[in-house]
């Protein structure tokens, strides 16, 4: 049964920094298209960072800079390390995962297993 877990959501002060987790179980992990998302209310679910089948690192330009995406094969683990946060990153964080192979940024449509997210709150 695949699944995903997301963990490390907070409150946090502008400018500051939070690392993302999210714990996979299920599937071979290496190799596998993983990504970041985030969704704030009234607002489409949008794609934050991501890693494809081959190990390429995609980010919004609204992060580029300041987030950074990593996998830990040997943990089963996928992290997103936000620095220089804006209250304007406020919104709920989602992992997910696809059962196909995934290249490039894809759309947040295009991955099938989701986590419940984690609160990421940046106060101005």
């Amino acid at each position: 049964q695949v699944q995903v877990a997301e963990s490390g959501g907070d409150l946090v002060q502008a400018g500051g920094s939070l690392r993302l987790s999210c714990i996979a179980s299920g599937f071979t992990f290496s190799g596998r298209a993983m990504g970041w998302f985030r969704q704030s209310p009234g607002k489409e679910r949008e794609g934050v960072a991501t890693v494809d089948s081959v190990d390429s690192t995609s980010f919004a330009d609204s992060v580029k800079g300041r987030f950074t995406v990593s996998k830990d094969n040997a943990k089963n683990t996928l992290y997103l390390q936000m620095n220089s946060l804006q209250p304007e990153d406020t919104a709920m964080y989602y992992c997910a995962t696809s059962q196909r192979p995934l290249y490039g940024f894809p759309h947040p449509d295009e991955y099938n297993y989701w986590g419940q997210g984690t609160q990421v709150t940046v106060s101005s």
